[in-house]
């Protein structure tokens, strides 16, 4: 009967003393406040994903595991409430100098996780003020650190080392940062002006470069071109000459061998009867013919003493091709060809 009273007592007293108190880390819509903490019901049940912090009388007692927990009344109290879950914070915006003296405004989004609930609840008051305090000092140091060109090219570098400066701060904390990502990044009207023209400026070289690589491609290609054209051309030409040389070098053979054929039937026919007759016809003939043709290249004429004395002519040849023929047998073979050669420069000879 006394326990019952002393429960239904302690009971009271515990609800009259209960009043507002800050819960940490409860929704992902940020609303960090609650109406009161859970009541110390003597059975509890404590959600998926969850630590709730026991105290008795006044010490830190035990944490209480997700499920089915007992706890004595009177004596026990739920003091903090963390969640496991991952944690989403808004940091806000601030202003930091580069390392070129540029005045840039900054905001972030910080994700983090409760790995310990016994440090970030008597590690640190307030932890969620505490890593929004870290993270924008510590975003200003590294800011300080590049200049405004790198600031924008080695963003994730820069999330990379908040991340590391702030895991080292917040280990004492139970509080495990797991990324910092930059939202925005403003500068001033000024330098968002000289960056617009630099970007213009650098298109137009990058058009200019492309342009000049253009035309000197294209004056390669038209020089090697002409080169191709020329070498092929020369090709053409050295082969129509080869071929050229080759036709009159079978040309002149050809007439070597036919005149070595006339001369042969010439001879032969000399050596049949009659044939001083008819060499000696045949000399007149080539003699008539070339004074026909006399002064039609030249203005320049030699003329023989007698003219008109073809028969001298005639047998002056026949002279020469006897003595020829009776000085060596051997020579016979030339003999006609000497005689045509004297059949047709008959005007030399005489002179």
């Amino acid at each position: 009967m006394m326990l019952r009273t002393l429960c239904r007592s302690g009971g009271a007293l515990l609800r009259q003393t209960q009043r507002p108190v800050p819960r940490l880390w409860v929704t992902p819509a940020q609303q960090r406040w609650a109406s009161s903490l859970p009541m110390n019901t003597v059975v509890l049940f404590v959600p998926q994903q969850e630590a709730w912090v026991v105290e008795r009388m006044g010490r830190f007692h035990r944490i209480l595991e997700p499920g089915l927990n007992f706890l004595i009344p009177l004596l026990d109290r739920i003091r903090y409430v963390q969640s496991l879950k991952e944690i989403v914070i808004d940091v806000p915006e601030q202003s930091a100098v580069s390392l070129d003296n540029v005045t840039l405004q900054i905001d972030g989004v910080l994700y983090l996780r409760i790995l310990d609930p016994f440090k970030a609840s008597y590690g640190v008051e307030d932890p969620e003020y505490a890593v929004t305090q870290l993270a924008q000092t510590t975003m200003r140091s590294e800011l300080g650190k590049l200049t405004l060109d790198k600031v924008f090219r080695e963003r994730e570098s820069l999330n990379a080392n908040i991340v590391h400066s702030i895991n080292q701060a917040s280990d004492e904390w139970g509080i495990r940062c797991l990324r910092y990502e930059i939202k925005d990044i403003h500068v001033p009207p000024r330098v968002k002006e000289s960056m617009q023209m630099q970007v213009e400026a650098e298109r137009k070289k990058r058009a200019t470069v492309l342009e000049s690589e253009g035309t000197r491609e294209a004056a390669i290609n038209v020089a090697e071109g002409r080169k191709q054209a020329q070498i092929l051309a020369s090709e053409g030409e050295k082969a129509e000459q080869i071929n050229k040389a080759a036709g009159e070098a079978q040309a002149v053979l050809a007439k070597a061998e036919a005149k070595a054929e006339a001369i042969r039937m010439l001879s032969a026919a000399l050596t049949e009867q009659n044939g001083n007759a008819a060499a000696s016809l045949s000399v007149a003939e080539q003699y008539v013919s070339a004074f026909s043709k006399l002064a039609k290249e030249s203005n320049t004429v030699l003329l023989p003493t007698n003219t008109g004395d073809i028969t001298g002519m005639v047998t002056q040849a026949m002279t020469i091709y006897g003595t020829l023929s009776k000085t060596s047998p051997k020579v016979e073979s030339v003999a006609p060809k000497v005689l045509e050669e004297q059949i047709e420069d008959p005007v030399n000879h005489s002179a």
